[in-house]
C-alpha cells in the first residue's frame, strides 16, 4: 500500500469533486494519507468528472486510477 485515498477534505466534508463537475488542471481533487501525511492530489488535466474509481478511505497503490476524466471538447461544454 502507497496510501489511503480520501475524496473531502475532513470526515463528513463535500468531497472535493463529484461526477459531472468541471475540473482544471492543477485544481485539487482529493488528498492522499501517506504515513501520517496528508498530500493532496491535483488534476493532471482539465474535463469533466465521470467516475469516482476508488471508494473513500480506500488504501491505493502506485498506479491506481482515482477519478475518470472526460477531456473532450463536448464534456467542458455540455452541462453534467
Amino acid at each position: 500500500m502507497v496510501g489511503t485515498f480520501y475524496s473531502a477534505p475532513e470526515p463528513g466534508a463535500e468531497p472535493f469533486v463529484a461526477v459531472g463537475d468541471e475540473v482544471r488542471a492543477g485544481q485539487q481533487i482529493a488528498i492522499l494519507e501517506v504515513m501520517k501525511l496528508m498530500t493532496p492530489v491535483a488534476a493532471d488535466r482539465a474535463g469533466r468528472v465521470v467516475e469516482v474509481l476508488v471508494p473513500d478511505g480506500t488504501p491505493v497503490e502506485f498506479g491506481t486510477g482515482l477519478i475518470a476524466v472526460d477531456t473532450s471538447a463536448q464534456a467542458l461544454t455540455t452541462p453534467g
